[in-house]
């Protein structure tokens, strides 16, 4: 290898990349040693088996960035050795750590950095997935400085003091860092960058026709971050009704857009040139998807499945009882604790998951149970199996509970169209707005962060009777007490919306309305 001006010596390389489990991103010392002994390379410190091949990936990339490989046993360790180490995001800082231990650099130059990318066997500098949330660790740790692929330079440069420097080829870095005999390619030139993307406009609450009690339900469900049951024949309009949910919420904060963006960056669905992620996001995943793509996990390093991509924003699962039981069982944790805490064999990661969910459903198997069901073909046996596909404790989770009707003849005559998305956020807006004020002192931003206790106590203050209903009905078994906690909730955003101060018995009454009323036997 080369000499940065006669200043390099053998000995100990080191530099620093970032290892992520879950979200949450740990500073990784990369340290490379020459050894005596025939030539070999051992990577320790927990690697899996793509890190484990990354020896071959840094050997070929060195050669061919004209740099010498050096002949002699090579021992790279990534400290600290018991946090699980997965991916390529390695790559760079072991093939910049040998070139400071070869000699071929000042051993302080990229001891200072942090480096994270894949490398090519032709040296070039792939991306490479959380970049966001890694680089954000590694500002928090007070490690400033980053070199990234250029491809995530966009993506890096999003976090607030990041010192970053985007490289393209191996050799690049190493003529950076001074290595006399790096040869630096010509690379095609790279692409302008790509416009902003314009987000589609979200589907308009205006195309709904009739379902005033719906529209109602929705809105009630956008004020207060509630979750929603749609229940009804097929053609009334639940899918249309939950895709126009996310257009109904407000913006995300700046720590809730760079907590989704995070998210989405890890998983791979980030768009850099976009920006941060200010919209609420909206994932619908197929009936036939898998436990694995709901929750998130996979073999090594688990990743976010849809629950957590859906994280400050909407999860609609469409004909929710045609999904795997054990699918819909594994709601039940990240709705009650709004965040997901995936175990494997290699480590712990905790992804967050405080999204909205949207079950819509047939009444029957045949979807023709309305009204007095005379065209429904289905046996008892057969509803009573298909109700309980959704078992009570996930209903008991949802707070509202809705029967959607099929649109009547006159709806359809009278053609008048419903207020639009943008009238009906506004009043979502105010809401929150009182929620967030509310709540500031606790850090909760709706009122369905907050916990029942606090707001049972508080319904009482305001009025002692308010709750006797609810009470009489969890004495005689019909409520839970977590069941009542969610019609309490659901008060208090109905007393927000209508710019109340506190719930009376009028909105428990409503709110209780809104959860019985979608019952199935």
């Amino acid at each position: 290898m080369g000499t940065a001006g006669g200043t390099g010596s053998r000995g100990l390389g080191r530099t620093t990349s970032v290892a992520l489990v879950g979200l949450a991103g740990h500073l990784v010392e990369v340290e490379s040693m020459l050894t005596s002994g025939l030539p070999h390379v051992q990577v320790i410190g927990l690697p899996d088996t793509s890190l484990g091949e990354a020896r071959e990936r840094v050997r070929a990339a060195v050669v061919a960035s004209g740099m010498t490989w050096p002949m002699s046993r090579l021992v790279i360790s990534l400290r600290p050795a018991s946090l699980p180490k997965a991916g390529s995001v390695h790559d760079l800082a072991i093939a910049v750590a040998v070139l400071a231990s070869a000699g071929a650099c000042h051993p302080g130059r990229p001891a200072a950095a942090v480096h994270l990318g894949e490398l090519g066997l032709d040296g070039r500098v792939h991306p490479v997935q959380g970049i966001l949330p890694a680089v954000a660790a590694a500002v928090a740790q007070g490690r400033p400085e980053v070199v990234v692929p250029a491809a995530n330079a966009d993506e890096a440069r999003l976090v607030p003091g990041a010192v970053v420097t985007p490289v393209r080829h191996l050799a690049e870095l190493a003529a950076h860092y001074g290595v006399t005999d790096a040869v630096v390619p010509r690379l095609p030139a790279s692409a302008e960058r790509p416009a902003l993307r314009v987000e589609p406009a979200p589907p308009d609450l205006v195309d709904v026709l009739g379902q005033p009690e719906a529209r109602h339900a929705l809105e009630v469900a956008a004020a207060g971050g509630h979750h929603l049951l749609m229940v009804g024949p097929p053609g009334a309009g639940k899918t249309m009704l939950a895709a126009r949910l996310p257009g109904l919420l407000p913006d995300l904060s700046e720590n809730e857009a760079v907590e989704v963006t995070s998210v989405h960056s890890v998983a791979g669905t980030f768009d850099p040139a976009a920006g941060l992620i200010r919209r609420p996001p909206f994932e619908d995943p197929h009936h036939t998807t898998t436990q694995v793509a709901l929750v998130g996990g996979g073999s090594g390093v688990p990743r976010p499945g849809a629950i957590s991509r859906a994280h400050r924003g909407v999860l609609l699962l469409d004909e929710a009882p045609e999904f795997g039981q054990r699918v819909l069982e594994s709601l039940r944790q990240p709705l009650e604790q709004g965040q997901l805490v995936i175990a494997r064999s290699r480590g712990t990661a905790r992804f967050p998951a405080r999204f909205q969910l949207v079950l819509a459903a047939n009444p029957c198997p045949c979807g023709r149970a309305v009204g007095r069901g005379i065209e429904c073909t289905c046996s008892a046996l057969a509803m009573r199996r298909y109700a309980a596909r959704l078992s009570g404790p996930l209903l008991d989770r949802i707070d509202i509970q809705m029967e959607v009707g099929p649109v009547t003849r006159a709806q359809l005559a009278a053609g008048e169209p419903g207020e639009r998305t943008a009238v009906v956020a506004q009043r979502v807006l105010r809401a929150r707005e009182r929620q967030a004020h509310r709540w500031r002192h606790h850090g909760w931003r709706t009122n369905a962060e907050a916990p029942g206790r606090l707001l049972r106590e508080a319904a009482r203050a305001a009025d002692p009777r308010a709750l006797a209903t609810l009470e009489r009905a969890l004495e005689r078994g019909v409520l839970t007490l977590r069941g009542l906690d969610r019609i309490v909730r659901v008060a208090w955003t109905l007393a927000d919306l209508a710019e109340q101060e506190k719930p009376g018995q009028d909105e428990i009454g409503a709110a209780l309305a809104l959860r019985t009323r979608g019952q199935h036997g």
